[in-house]
């Protein structure tokens, strides 16, 4: 599934996580968050975007998060990936598109789980989260 042994593919999940937790958080920048993933392999991308997704999936994304995110992504709303994290419900097959538009896909996705991780951060977790992910020491 990730092209690498069992080992590096955990090892890139952390790394996603981390990356994509620290981008929700504005701990880092998205585009810092895009280079990161440009720099991966085809397969690690297709990789990263699963894993994200999953992230965004926990984090129940709407409609309007996708939106908001589509807005913050700087990605054109009629691109693929933008037309599917505004659907209703929004869709999340993210690695299946074509490999030139797994970059826009990463921004698209990650800005919209930005948008429903601080929306959750804000009310399910606020003052009691203990969930790592939520506590994250700047970089």
């Amino acid at each position: 599934m990730w092209g690498t042994s069992s080992e590096d593919g955990r090892a890139l999940r952390r790394e996603a996580e981390r990356v994509v937790n620290e981008v929700a958080q504005e701990l880092r920048t998205l585009d810092e968050g895009t280079s990161w993933f440009s720099a991966l392999s085809p397969v690690g991308r297709q990789a990263v975007l699963q894993e994200a997704a999953g992230y965004a999936m926990q984090a129940h994304i709407t409609a309007a998060d996708g939106r908001e995110g589509v807005v913050r992504s700087g990605v054109k709303p009629t691109a693929n990936p933008s037309v599917m994290i505004c659907m209703d419900p929004p869709r999340y097959g993210f690695a299946g598109l074509p490999a030139d538009e797994h970059v826009t896909a990463f921004r698209v996705l990650v800005s919209a789980f930005s948008v429903a991780d601080t929306r959750r951060r804000q009310t399910h977790c606020k003052g009691t989260c203990g969930h790592s992910w939520h506590n994250m020491p700047p970089w």
